[in-house]
């Protein structure tokens, strides 16, 4: 397998899929609006065109995330986009990649202020389309054919970037600045990292004299291993990844 591939200036989001037993990868880039899903030696399968909604005869689409609703669990394998950096949008995609729709929240908590993340939560009996609404420190549910259940967060998150999960755990990143754990009946169980006030700062994400060992500078993605170990990537020049081991949890 290759080490590296592809040509993507402003790579984002990336979600992992399996279909038949496959495995595959949805990457989003904010810079070349690409859409791709690979194999996992880099082998482009299927792109999504640019959504044809009004919204974007005078505004720009910027894609940071891509989810899609799995059949392996339960799901009709259609294929959902954020623009969280355009025009604060969710479009819905068939399996084959069709354009079918766009949610804006204004049937739900209200209209998103940057749609960053978004994945398809599989613990309950019907799969549930989670969206880090950022810009108004809330995750809004709605189920597979976009119609709202639910938000949650707004009285214990400051910024949710995106998710993953450990077990039953939903790991949300947020930007500024922690790591928040949240159990299957939406309510928080732990802040790791906690360091909101290093977002007031000047300089702040990309002064490096800020980064404290131990806190959060600007979450941007996170994920945990089959050992329950969280891994964090921060939105800062050079970067930064940061491991949790277990049992510092």
């Amino acid at each position: 397998m290759k080490d590296s591939w592809g040509d993507y200036p402003g790579a984002h989001g990336l979600t992992l899929v399996v279909e038949d037993d496959k495995e595959f990868l949805w990457l989003t880039d904010q810079e070349s609006k690409a859409m791709h899903k690979c194999t996992l030696d880099g082998t482009v399968v299927q792109h999504l065109s640019q959504p044809p909604h009004s919204a974007y005869e005078k505004g720009e689409f910027v894609p940071t995330w891509v989810a899609v609703n799995e059949e392996r669990f339960g799901g009709n394998g259609d294929i959902w986009v954020a623009d969280g950096y355009g025009k604060s949008l969710v479009h819905r995609y068939n399996a084959s990649g069709d354009y079918l729709a766009t949610i804006d929240g204004l049937d739900g908590a209200g209209a998103f202020n940057c749609p960053h993340g978004i994945m398809f939560d599989s613990r309950r009996d019907e799969p549930e389309l989670l969206v880090a609404d950022r810009g108004n420190a809330r995750v809004q549910v709605f189920d597979g054919e976009g119609r709202f259940k639910r938000s949650f967060g707004s009285d214990y998150m400051t910024s949710p970037d995106g998710f993953s999960f450990h077990g039953d755990v939903l790991i949300v990143p947020e930007l500024t600045a922690r790591l928040t754990l949240v159990d299957k009946d939406d309510n928080c169980v732990g802040i790791l990292g906690e360091n909101d006030a290093v977002s007031k700062m000047a300089g702040w994400p990309n002064d490096r004299t800020h980064v404290q060992p131990g806190k959060c500078n600007s979450p941007h993605g996170a994920c945990a291993d089959a050992y329950g170990n969280l891994f964090l990537t921060e939105w800062i020049t050079g970067g930064r990844i940061v491991k949790l081991h277990m049992t510092e949890l």
